[in-house]
């Protein structure tokens, strides 16, 4: 008996199968804190220490005469980190600066795997045999929404913790009930209430703009690969679709280069600015 022919995915299941993340079970409801997505932890990590390499490398090769281009080329991301870490944090920078530059050069690596061809990887994957272990991979963690509210958490409890380390636990809460509005007992609630709402917002847009914005530029990558694969579904414009896809893909990839860069650059001077805030007494 013949083997059965391996099933064509049409456009729409194509797409939804490169936006399901390899995870130890399926979501089932929209808030499920037991799923783990696997892809999202391996390529997020294997960026973060990536990112310690290259910080490690410049470190190593450091010299006072005349630097590489490598050396200077960190040396001008550090005094643009530190230029903008002077403007917003009053107070000691030694663990802000080097925290705002190591979440610039990590979202920025985790955004630039955005530039990877979508079938890349799967396809290396299934060159490997290892297809049904590995039935999906996302690579881009900054495009699952665990990931960029996993990191706008982290800053959410720096803000608290520097917040009470520089008011003290006292001010900060009095800060709590007396700020914007005033200290007059009638306004403590919507003062509280005010603050809860800021901190919440504050967490919630560095996390959803982050994700907003790759979550859309795959998704574009997804569309845009579509176009070179229209003979794979029965249509009739394969050539123009190759051509399109050629096109529009590389167009949109040097587009996306800046959102890459220009995304990592607003999250990083986001955690600055409520770092700074934190700061600030009122």
């Amino acid at each position: 008996m013949a083997a059965s022919e391996p099933h064509v995915l049409d456009p729409s299941e194509y797409i939804a199968h490169h936006l399901t993340f390899f995870s130890n079970k399926p979501q089932t409801s929209v808030v499920d804190f037991s799923i783990i997505n696997y892809d999202t932890l391996f390529w997020s990590i294997l960026t973060g220490v990536l990112t310690i390499f290259i910080l490690w490398l410049a470190a190593r090769k450091v010299t006072s005469g005349v630097p590489s281009r490598y050396q200077g080329a960190i040396e001008m991301l550090v005094e643009l980190v530190e230029d903008q870490s002077k403007a917003m944090i009053h107070g000691s920078r030694a663990f802000i600066a080097p925290l705002a530059l190591t979440v610039f050069i990590w979202v920025a690596l985790m955004n630039t795997l955005d530039l990877v061809p979508v079938d890349l990887v799967t396809r290396i994957i299934g060159v490997l045999g290892l297809s049904t272990v590995i039935p999906h991979q996302r690579i881009v963690p900054t495009a699952d929404v665990n990931a960029t509210f996993g990191m706008a958490l982290g800053i959410f409890v720096l803000m608290l913790y520097y917040s009470v380390k520089i008011k003290g636990l006292g001010g900060w809460l009095h800060e709590l009930i007396s700020a914007p509005f005033g200290a007059h007992p009638l306004l403590w609630i919507p003062n509280l209430g005010l603050n809860i709402i800021e901190y919440v917002a504050k967490t919630v847009s560095l996390g959803m703009r982050l994700f907003g914005n790759m979550y859309a530029g795959e998704l574009l990558f997804l569309l845009i690969a579509l176009l070179g694969g229209l003979w794979s579904f029965d249509l009739n414009f394969g050539v123009l679709g190759f051509i399109a896809h050629v096109i529009a893909g590389s167009v949109w990839a040097i587009f996306h280069i800046l959102i890459v860069l220009l995304q990592a650059f607003i999250f990083m001077m986001l955690t600055l600015v409520y770092l700074g805030q934190a700061h600030d007494k009122h």
